[in-house]
C-alpha cells in the first residue's frame, strides 16, 4: 500500500469512529471501538448478560417469596406490626389477645406470599427494555445498581398490581377490618397516629421484601463465580471482575 492510500485509510477509520462515538455515546462507542481489537465484550454480550443476572434474580426470589412461608418465616423479610402500632400490639397481648395480633401479622404475610406470584411479567417487560446505556450503568455501578434499575422500572406497576391481590388476601382473613377498628379508636388518643391503610403498608413491605431479595441475588452473581448459572453470566461477570481487579473503569 501506498503513503496516499495509507493516509486515506488513516481518514476512512478515523472518520468511522468518529460517527460511531456521536451515534453510540461515549462510554457505548468505548466498549465497541475496544472489542474490535482484542477480546472485550461486546455490547450486545453486555445486554444480554445484565438482562440474564435480573431475570435469573428476579425468577429465583418471587419464586422463593410466592411460597407458603416465604415472607412469614424469612426474618429478614417478615412483615410484622409497624413501630408505632407496637404500643398497641403489647397491650392487646397482656390483656389476652395475642392470638389475634398473630393472626393478623400471619395474615399480613400471607397477602404478600400471595401478590409475589404475579410479579413475573412485571419484571420480565422492564427487563426486555434495557438500553446499552442502561447496561453499561448496571456492570459499572453498584452492588445494588441492577436491583436500583429495577426498583425505579417497575415500582409503580407493582403497586398497581398488588393492591387488589394484597386487599382481597386480607379481608377474606379480617385482617382489614381488625386493623382499622383498633388502630382507628388508637388515633383518638395517640400523638403518633398509626396508619389505618393496611393494604397500604403491606404493599410497600412486600416490595421491599422483594427488593431484598432481588438485591441478595446480585450480590452473588456480582461476587460469586458458582452463581453465575450460565454462559453469559460467566463471560460478563467474571469479565468485569477482572478489570476491576486491574483497576480498568
Amino acid at each position: 500500500m501506498n503513503v496516499k492510500s495509507k493516509i486515506s485509510m488513516k481518514k476512512i477509520i478515523s472518520f468511522s469512529a468518529v460517527v460511531l462515538f456521536c451515534l453510540t455515546g461515549c462510554d457505548t462507542a468505548k466498549n465497541i471501538l475496544s472489542s474490535i481489537g482484542n477480546s472485550s465484550l461486546t455490547n450486545d454480550e453486555v445486554v444480554q448478560g445484565l438482562k440474564e443476572a435480573l431475570k435469573v434474580g428476579t425468577d429465583s426470589s418471587t419464586h422463593l417469596l410466592s411460597l407458603t412461608d416465604g415472607f412469614y418465616k424469612d426474618i429478614a423479610v417478615k412483615i410484622l406490626m409497624p413501630p408505632e402500632a407496637q404500643k398497641v400490639e403489647k397491650t392487646l397481648r397482656d390483656v389476652g389477645f395475642g392470638s389475634v395480633v398473630d393472626k393478623s401479622v400471619l395474615s399480613m404475610n400471607r397477602a404478600a406470599e400471595d401478590a409475589s406470584q404475579y410479579v413475573g411479567n412485571i419484571f420480565l417487560n422492564a427487563i426486555k427494555q434495557m438500553s446499552i446505556q442502561d447496561a453499561f450503568g448496571i456492570l459499572r455501578g453498584g452492588n445494588f445498581a441492577a436491583t436500583d434499575y429495577l426498583k425505579q422500572k417497575t415500582t409503580p406497576e407493582l403497586v398497581t398490581a398488588f393492591t387488589p391481590v394484597i386487599s382481597k388476601s386480607l379481608a377474606n382473613t379480617n385482617a382489614t377490618k381488625y386493623w382499622k377498628d383498633v388502630f382507628s379508636v388508637y388515633n383518638r388518643f395517640s400523638s403518633t397516629p398509626v396508619n389505618t391503610d393496611l393494604t397500604g403498608y403491606v404493599t410497600q413491605k412486600t416490595l421491599d421484601g422483594l427488593f431484598y431479595h432481588i438485591g441478595l441475588e446480585e450480590q452473588k452473581i456480582r461476587k460469586d463465580p458458582a452463581a453465575r448459572v450460565t454462559d453469559i453470566l460467566k463471560k460478563v461477570f467474571t469479565s468485569q471482575n477482572q478489570q476491576a481487579n486491574a483497576g480498568i473503569k
